[in-house]
């Protein structure tokens, strides 16, 4: 019997990330959950997993605002089960930066949790990834394009992402294949959530009518893009998929 392949998801303790981590666990992959501050939601995850089947799933955590901690997430990767095929890096923080407002600790945290630590993961990892012809998946999103206003930190930092794609592409080819998904939207902000208010009703209404399939998309259809260019995807590399029901188009 084959040994079961590794893959390791950043910020996959809960929602998107969470659901990565869940497709790849269906389809055998042992898997390694990362998270930041949400242990609890990390552990009940990895718990689940185990159930269905035993040592198949494990959680570290760090902070990628500390170097050290994005090294030792790496070095415990290696160490979890003995290999690792597929690196995502999904870890994101988000949130606004006004131009003229924003601070030097807003430029270091949004940078380093959506680029630097990518980076120095697959840097860490990439010759274990090559060694079993893997690949690595970045999450970016739509606003690496089409800026969001009043995030200017946040899109800068997923432009970046999608360069470091395209430029690890060639530094690590051929033996692996990176490449990324840029989502659109998926969930709704927190502002409108679960309200009957008329205006809430409104700008949901507004967000639909600039997506041409007319819906929000699904967690599961950020995973399962994110699984078919891990797997799937052989000759694919450098690309970044918009997976945003055709808002990029409006």
């Amino acid at each position: 019997m084959a040994e079961a392949k590794v893959v390791l998801v950043t910020g996959a303790a809960r929602r998107i990330g969470a659901c990565i981590v869940e497709i790849f666990h269906q389809h055998a992959y042992r898997v390694i959950v990362h998270h930041r501050q949400s242990a609890v939601a990390a552990k009940a995850l990895v718990d689940k997993l185990n159930e269905l089947r035993p040592n198949s799933a494990a959680c570290f955590g760090a902070d990628f605002n500390n170097k050290a901690e994005v090294e030792r997430l790496a070095g415990a990767a290696l160490d979890c089960f003995g290999r690792l095929d597929v690196l995502v890096n999904n870890a994101s923080s988000f949130y606004a930066t006004n131009f003229g407002k924003a601070t030097q600790p807003q430029w270091e945290d949004l940078q380093n949790s959506n680029l630097r630590a990518a980076f120095f993961l697959a840097q860490s990892l990439g010759e274990e990834i090559g060694r079993r012809g893997g690949a690595i998946v970045n999450v970016s999103d739509t606003h690496a394009d089409r800026p969001l206003k009043n995030y200017p930190i946040y899109s800068i930092a997923k432009a970046g992402l999608q360069a470091m794609t395209r430029s690890l592409a060639v530094e690590l080819a051929p033996e692996v294949r990176v490449n990324g998904i840029a989502p659109g939207a998926i969930l709704w902000p927190a502002l409108l959530q679960d309200s009957e208010d008329q205006s809430v009703l409104e700008a949901r209404e507004k967000v639909l009518r600039n997506i041409p399939l007319g819906t929000l998309g699904k967690k599961q259809d950020i995973a399962d893009a994110v699984y078919f260019l891990a797997n799937d995807a052989d000759y694919v590399t450098g690309q970044v998929i918009r997976v945003d029901g055709g808002r990029s188009l409006a």
